[in-house]
């Protein structure tokens, strides 16, 4: 049974025994430290939140009611990817004497708006959200409040609402547009989160390709996945299994694109002299894996760095205007790729780039 009792009342004693856990680790949530389970961590938040603990949490934040604490939600942190975007995020709030408060959903939708309310009342200054599943369940309540928020690699559902992404559509078309320079027609295609707009331009940028050089795109050569490696391996091996299977594959992800190595070589096929493979992010495993990934470079860290930066401006001058910002991607080629064998002629598709502003 929950204590009825005012928050100012409430202390960290009081918290332990709600949660059933030692004083000490409720301390180590409170200063956001390591060495506490995720289950711990939410079991506490959770009990803080029943009792009002956050007035405590208030009360002892620097003058001008600031905590000097940044909330950061993303969906895990088992990839590269949200590594490399928090250790930019972590830069620039650790040059300005942030601390950062981290949580995962663990691709949970639910758990998504509950933990962004949570911070949201007292337990941050402001929040950098990676890869919101469903935003728009809380976004209009953190703009009724004026709690300062950025969105990483997602747009918003407001005018209002400020990110930072890249040139998704761009990366992808250029993806898809360097398999046809080599011979390929038949490209196969995983996706991520088709809910998520990063996944929905990749794929746009994918079809704009085929179309401008005359391909017409062939729905059952397309895979929705979800961003995961293993997702990428299933849909390599039911389009492998496709009469006319793809000789290439364009992945949404780099994770994915593992995948889809991973189910060629299951088959005894060898990239890139069987199949061709592009992923898109650039993650630290891109360049040494054998062989090496052609991918879409993200500028990760840089995305992270400016998020934090664009987000801390938000909290310094709220009246300020801000806006969302689109960093540029870069096709890197590397060893994952290879002209289709006996292809025919090729038409001269470098051209067709200048021409066309590519």
């Amino acid at each position: 049974m929950s204590r009825k009792r005012t928050s100012t009342d409430v202390t960290i004693f009081d918290v332990a025994e709600e949660a059933g856990v030692s004083y000490s680790t409720v301390s180590r949530v409170v200063n956001n430290k390591a060495y506490v389970k995720p289950t711990t961590r939410e079991k506490v938040l959770k009990a803080m939140d029943r009792l009002g603990y956050r007035a405590n949490i208030q009360a002892r934040s620097l003058a001008g009611g600031h905590s000097s604490v940044i909330g950061l939600l993303v969906v895990d942190l088992a990839t590269q990817y949200v590594g490399e975007l928090v250790r930019g995020i972590d830069e620039v709030l650790a040059a300005n004497k942030y601390e950062l408060m981290l949580y995962t959903t663990h691709r949970r939708v639910t758990k998504e708006a509950d933990y962004v309310n949570m911070m949201a009342r007292g337990f941050a200054d402001g929040l950098i959200i990676v890869l919101p599943r469903k935003p728009e369940a809380y976004l209009m309540s953190l703009r009724e409040r004026q709690f300062p928020y950025v969105l990483l690699d997602q747009f918003g559902v407001d005018d209002s609402d400020l990110s930072v992404i890249a040139e998704n559509f761009r990366g992808a078309y250029k993806a898809t547009q360097h398999l046809i320079q080599l011979g390929h027609q038949r490209i196969g295609m995983i996706t991520g989160w088709m809910d998520m707009a990063s996944a929905r331009q990749r794929l746009d940028g994918y079809h704009a390709a085929l179309n401008d050089h005359g391909i017409l795109p062939d729905p059952q050569l397309i895979y929705e996945g979800n961003f995961t490696q293993l997702c990428g391996r299933q849909g390599a091996d039911y389009l492998l299994e496709l009469s006319s299977p793809p000789t290439a594959f364009f992945a949404s992800n780099d994770d994915s694109a593992v995948g889809v190595m991973e189910a060629a070589r299951a088959r005894g096929l060898i990239v890139p002299a069987d199949l061709s493979v592009v992923g898109f992010d650039d993650i630290p495993l891109a360049k040494v894996l054998s062989p090496r990934l052609t991918t879409v470079k993200q500028p990760l860290t840089e995305m992270g760095n400016v998020a934090a930066q664009l987000l801390l401006d938000l909290i310094q001058d709220p009246d300020e205007v801000q806006q969302s910002i689109v960093l540029p991607t870069e096709l890197v080629i590397r060893e994952s790729t290879a002209r289709l064998a006996c292809d025919g002629i090729v038409r001269d598709d470098i051209t067709w780039e200048i021409e066309n502003g590519f």
